[in-house]
């Protein structure tokens, strides 16, 4: 097995150097693709310094499905990894990951997340949707048949979140299994504080509502899930209102953003649903543009 290994990075140099250390000591023998987006802190001397990195790839995009795809471009193994800049392999990731694939073409595992008190970490997360069951994967930890990834056309570049669900409805839709590999794991160890981040509600129902429409259609069962989460959120957003975490006018703001999305979304979904028929679902894939890469980088034949 040839194993190549993309590691998409933005603004994050000090944390791209400790995953690149771990990767090379559980990986030594995996090509090591580094795609950096537009970084503005020293990533590209810091990773054109190191002996341990085969391609480096410059990207002007700031989304990381255009990062993933441009690593799967000049990627030369049979095997395909997507790991995370700010997550470390832990001891075993290569053979858990070996493991995996002898039961599917697809593998992914756990995060190990440190957090104060102690450590969380995940378990497998399935769906069953319009009778289809799937098999949800971590963007940042995943390992793909590199004909897989051919066949999907790679991630879709139209979202800027959710590309790895997006990708899970996708293998279900082609009938691709995913298997999940507790011993495949990473570890974040840079959210120790537990702090809250600014949530795009616009963007996380844009891309929920697009990938639903896209790969189901507009049916009964995308409305019910996409009506069940902003209920969700919206019963959170008034808890924070009535706790005194947030003001009335967060509550009404989030609800327009929410419904806006949601339009978008579903507009943008038939679209794509149109121009796309294939079981791939993919109308902005590797093979629509060739020109992801500003600068590109290559020490194999050295």
């Amino acid at each position: 097995m040839r194993l190549s290994v993309v590691v998409p990075t933005l603004n994050g140099r000090d944390q791209l150097s400790s995953c690149l250390d771990r990767l090379t000591a559980e990986a030594p023998d995996a090509e090591i693709i580094v795609v950096n987006g537009p970084s503005a802190d020293g990533t590209t001397g810091m990773v054109r310094d190191r002996d341990d990195v085969d391609v480096l790839v410059e990207v002007s995009a700031r989304t990381v499905n255009v990062a993933r795809n441009a690593g799967i471009e000049v990627a030369s193994g049979d095997v395909i990894a997507f790991v995370s800049y700010d997550l470390r392999v832990e001891d075993d990731w290569r053979q858990a990951l070996v493991d995996g694939l002898t039961d599917a073409p697809v593998v992914t595992g756990p995060t190990h997340r440190t957090v104060t008190g102690g450590m969380t970490t995940e378990s497998a997360e399935q769906r069953q949707i319009a009778g289809r069951d799937v098999t949800y994967f971590s963007g940042g930890n995943v390992a793909f048949e590199a004909d897989v990834l051919e066949d999907l056309d790679g991630f879709d570049e139209y979202l800027e979140t959710g590309g790895a669900r997006d990708g899970a409805h996708r293998l279900a839709g082609m009938e691709v299994g995913v298997r999940w590999q507790p011993e495949m794991c990473v570890r974040c160890e840079y959210e120790a504080d537990g702090g809250q981040t600014q949530r795009d509600w616009g963007w996380k129902y844009r891309a929920l509502a697009y990938r639903l429409v896209k790969n189901y259609g507009l049916r009964p069962t995308v409305l019910r899930r996409t009506v069940s989460h902003a209920l969700g959120d919206a019963a959170a957003t008034a808890r924070d209102v009535i706790g005194g975490d947030a003001q009335p006018t967060a509550w009404f703001g989030t609800g327009r953003d929410v419904i806006s999305g949601i339009a978008t979304g579903s507009s943008d979904g038939m679209v794509a649903r149109a121009r796309d028929r294939e079981s791939s679902r993919n109308p902005h894939g590797i093979s629509k543009r060739a020109d992801r890469a500003v600068a590109r980088y290559d020490w194999r034949d050295k």
